[in-house]
């Protein structure tokens, strides 16, 4: 193959070299893509360079001066990823001139070296070469790359501004995208405001700053005006509001944009479709989710794995068994697949649906460690540890997720000696570098409830410096909040959370849940204050932690402030989470019918959650009419929901209603639905590790457990707390399973 396309020289080369030179780069190269297209692409890169080496080396043998087919040649050394042969071919240039420097600093650019394309900048300010009108904005596009050189691009910016492109829409539009890349959403937007003259790009650019900054209010608003302007939005404008859309959970600009996609022809477009997929499934409306995906004619891959996410996310697993297998005769299965299917089925504890995924990788040859790792954590949870061992040992490379799956599945199997040993055997060097295998460890531990033992990887840290980029460090720092907060010490999670060097809305939002599962909705109220004095935007999440703050705490008044200015000052939309919190904070004061109307008046279908808070507070409250609604729909939503016909049942026993407590349990009877025990893990002095477990009786200290929940209850009783989960036959149905744990000294 290789003797097919050798190049031959002779002395008419030297005649119209720079012709010559184009022709015979651009036709091998052409000849060889056609020739060699079903070759692997590793093969192709190899074949499809020979012939540009060759000409290259004619030329320079024959003495050619390349000068006018240096472009080309750098292009070209540039498409096959050969930056060393690309700059010096620029190198070997007399006097380059504004396009050649332009040209080598995109190729840096576009193979992601920023810091060298920076490095060409000063060089060619250095040899006086005057920068074009494209100069600028390939600086820009480097800045918006490079570490901690955004002071830089002022000195840019003034440069641009004294050789008169300061005003130039292209380079107006690179500064935008610079700083909302470098997340100076208020900078971007000052540049913007500026402009004299706006095209769609500009406009697309901003909006896509506020999304990324998770300013939906912002976005939305940008968008109506860009709308007013009589801007159209494209294909790519549409794409950034419906990834707005999914994350604020507004459902009814999200619907908006499908309509306009269908009006102008967009909704063909693969990518569109899957976004608004994405939107639909996001924002809880699976009918309109399917009924979309069975009318999209093109369904890809990625079409399949959104309905897949979806309903895995949503604990329907029947449903991800049914899409996947559909979806075996109509696409192939990629990787990402494959890991969503058996994380589902690791949920679920489904084993013989997760080994025949397993089976079906190790035919395709489908692995990577995102696979590897979802296989391990399956085969844990589902209690098959010497299956989960032998995967994580043939994981070659292990990351931060793969760890942490093998010790969650020892921990959760009671296997703690086990699982110290491991932590134990991480080298220093792996923890350092793997800063996120510190944090899913504190997070696991918090789960637990093991303090003692998120205490000492805590001690790991504080004693160790562990250095990792910003948005590694606030994740870190954030857990440990979590873990002394979940754990029982919000004094010490507050000040955690006053160490921190930056607050963010997570770590916001973190504490504002640790006061709320205290009961301290004050708090959570003033730090949510404190917040946005502090400019810190809340999100979605926020709002939902300050809700249930408010619910757990009886702030009937605040959480229905909270939920109207909600949407009113901050443009985020409720979704079904932040109803159902708003339902469950009426019901628990005992406004079952306001809390009904707000179930009527939802923008989006209340789930089974929503109607289940209802149905708890009508137990409470023997509110026979509205419990019995609830469960109606409920039956609906969730057949064969155990917990919720137990719950009618209570409600009508507690009104005396026998035979139609009689009737649910015969119900229950005859559909063989039983009510999964309620189970929690606890940490006592010594660092070991309790299982409790409601109906069994096999712990040694059973007596003196009845007898403090006895006492608790009255106390409880005397200060008229409402608990809907405590019941209210007999203290026999709070017991516990013991499980000795291994105490964790970790020096």
């Amino acid at each position: 193959m290789a003797e097919q396309h050798q190049i031959s020289s002779g002395p008419w080369i030297l005649d119209a070299v720079p012709f010559v030179v184009l022709v015979l780069i651009a036709a091998h190269v052409l000849a060889l893509q056609q020739q060699q297209q079903q070759l692997p692409p590793r093969i192709q890169f190899a074949r499809l360079k020979t012939p540009l080496l060759q000409v290259h080396s004619l030329l320079l043998s024959n003495g050619v001066q390349t000068t006018n087919a240096a472009p080309k040649l750098i292009t070209l050394y540039a498409n096959f990823n050969d930056l060393h042969s690309a700059s010096s071919v620029f190198k070997a240039l007399p006097e380059p001139n504004s396009f050649l420097w332009n040209l080598i600093m995109k190729t840096h650019v576009d193979s992601g070296l920023a810091d060298d394309a920076l490095r060409l900048y000063s060089r060619m300010r250095l040899y006086c070469v005057s920068p074009d009108r494209f100069t600028f904005p390939i600086v820009n596009g480097a800045l918006s790359l490079a570490e901690d050189r955004l002071g830089l691009a002022g000195s840019v910016h003034c440069v641009a501004i004294q050789m008169g492109f300061g005003e130039d829409l292209y380079f107006r539009n690179t500064l935008i995208d610079l700083h909302v890349k470098k997340w100076c959403v208020w900078s971007a937007r000052k540049v913007f405001d500026g402009m004299p003259d706006r095209d769609l790009v500009s406009w697309t650019t901003m909006i896509s700053g506020y999304v990324s900054a998770g300013d939906v209010f912002g976005c939305f608003g940008l968008f109506r005006e860009m709308l007013v302007e009589g801007l159209e939005p494209n294909l790519v404008t549409l794409l950034i509001m419906l990834r707005a859309c999914s994350f604020s959970g507004n459902v009814v600009q999200g619907k908006e944009i499908h309509g306009y996609a269908i009006k102008k022809g967009f909704e063909s477009e693969g990518s569109l479709a899957n976004a608004i997929l994405t939107m639909y499934g996001r924002t809880y409306n699976l009918k309109n989710m399917v009924t979309l995906f069975h009318n999209i004619t093109n369904r890809d891959v990625v079409s399949w794995n959104i309905m897949i996410s979806t309903f895995s996310f949503e604990g329907d697993y029947s449903k991800v068994a049914q899409y996947f297998t559909i979806m075996k005769t109509k696409v192939t299965p990629n990787l990402e697949t494959l890991s969503l299917v058996i994380s589902a089925f690791a949920r679920s504890g489904n084993v013989s649906h997760g080994e025949e995924i397993h089976c079906y990788a190790v035919k395709t040859g489908l692995s990577d460690v995102v696979l590897q790792t979802s296989l391990v954590d399956f085969y844990a949870k589902c209690g098959q540890l010497g299956e989960s061992i032998k995967l994580f040992d043939e994981v070659s490379e292990k990351n931060s997720v793969t760890w942490v799956a093998m010790l969650s599945g020892f921990i959760q199997r009671g296997h703690f000696k086990e699982a110290i040993a491991m932590f134990s055997k991480l080298q220093f060097s792996v923890l350092k570098s793997e800063v996120g295998i510190l944090s899913s460890l504190v997070a696991l531990y918090t789960d637990l409830g093991a303090l003692r033992l998120g205490k000492g990887v805590h001690g790991f840290i504080l004693r160790n410096t562990i250095r990792c980029v910003k948005e590694d460090t606030a994740a870190l720092e954030t857990s440990i909040l979590n873990m002394h907060a979940k754990c029982g010490n919000i004094v010490y999670a507050r000040r955690c959370f006053d160490r921190m060097a930056d607050k963010d809305v997570v770590s916001c939002s973190s504490m504002i849940e640790g006061y709320g599962t205290h009961g301290l909705g004050y708090e959570a109220l003033k730090l949510f204050s404190q917040m946005q004095r502090e400019g810190v935007r809340p999100n979605r999440v926020t709002f939902l932690n300050l809700l249930s703050a408010c619910c757990h705490s009886g702030l009937v008044s605040e959480g229905c402030m909270v939920f109207s200015h909600m949407s009113s000052r901050f443009g985020i939309e409720p979704d079904v989470n932040l109803y159902t919190c708003m339902v469950d904070l009426l019901s628990r004061s005992g406004e079952l019918r306001k809390a009904l109307e707000i179930i009527k008046s939802m923008a989006v279908q209340p789930d089974s959650r929503t109607w289940g808070a209802l149905l708890a507070a009508s137990r409470v409250h023997s509110n026979i009419e509205i419990g019995t609604l609830a469960e109606q729909h409920l039956s609906e939503l969730e057949h064969d929901n155990a917990g919720y016909h137990t719950l009618l049942s209570s409600i009508h026993a507690s009104a005396e209603r026998w035979h139609e407590a009689e009737d649910v349990r015969r119900f229950m009877n005859e559909k063989h639905m039983t009510k999964k025990p309620g189970w929690s893990y606890t940490e006592d002095t010594r660092g070991s590790i309790h299982g409790f477990v409601a109906g069994d009786e096999s712990h040694p200290q059973v007596g003196e457990i009845f007898e403090l929940l006895s006492s608790l209850s009255k106390i409880m009783e005397e200060f008229d707390l409402y608990v809907s989960s405590i019941p209210n036959k007999t203290d026999k149905e709070w017991t516990s399973n013991h499980t000795q744990g291994e105490t964790h000294q970790k020096s």
